[in-house]
């Protein structure tokens, strides 16, 4: 009887655990989200979802291979409490991004507004400056490495995230990396719409993070003390 309240209480706790690695993950995949619709705009269409498709399958094995090698570092003495500070500077780095996607909106907003008070005249020599000025189209596989490239680059935030959280769990890890992953692969363009469209969501899975390299941070000066002891 005890031994099934035991395994009732680890199942509780790493359902907890899963949903905090699920919800950051999705929160820190519109950075991705946004990557991924901009380098595939920049293809036919016929090539956009077959470059999502491979550009994110290949950028999930190197992101769990990667998240897997981190659960191990942070094993060791020490690790975790770097991890944390380090993590507690991506999270002043992704509140400054946050913000300057607000001050972005705003201001694309704000030229929109004035681009509809404009006469037919002006709209017209806009729209030819645009078309005139528009970049060359990139090929298949420049477009892939571009959303590997760019999904490896940014995967150090999202990977010190999770493993705070998942910390020896690393099936949730994986769980939590393909779930989010895939769905930004399937979904790109509706995560981007909705952070753009919810602020609040961001600034929430912001927090977690946040809660995540505090607690880091604690445990890890913990660690070392004891040792030091």
């Amino acid at each position: 009887m005890q031994r099934g309240r035991r395994t009732i209480d680890i199942s509780v706790a790493e359902l907890s655990a899963l949903f905090q690695v699920i919800f950051v993950d999705l929160v820190l995949a519109g950075d991705n989200a946004i990557v991924v619709g901009m380098v595939a705009a920049g293809l036919p269409a016929a090539d956009r979802r077959r470059v999502i498709i491979i550009g994110i399958a290949a950028a999930t094995v190197m992101r769990i291979l990667f998240a897997a090698v981190t659960v191990q570092l942070m094993q060791v003495v020490g690790l975790v409490l770097a991890g944390g500070l380090l993590l507690l500077w991506v999270s002043w780095k992704l509140w400054r991004e946050i913000e300057e996607r607000r001050k972005e909106a705003a201001a694309a907003k704000a030229v929109a507004e004035a681009t509809l008070m404009a006469t037919p005249d002006e709209e017209s020599e806009a729209s030819t400056e645009s078309a005139t000025e528009a970049p060359p189209r990139t090929t298949l596989r420049q477009a892939v490495v571009q959303i590997v490239i760019a999904d490896l680059s940014m995967s150090l935030d999202n990977v010190l995230a999770v493993a705070g959280i998942a910390r020896a769990h690393t099936w949730i890890l994986v769980t939590g990396l393909v779930f989010s992953v895939a769905f930004m692969g399937l979904a790109a363009a509706y995560i981007a719409r909705l952070l753009e469209r919810h602020h609040w969501i961001a600034y929430v899975g912001l927090a977690v993070i946040f809660y995540v390299a505090i607690e880091m941070i604690v445990g890890g000066a913990q660690d070392v003390a004891l040792i030091s002891q």
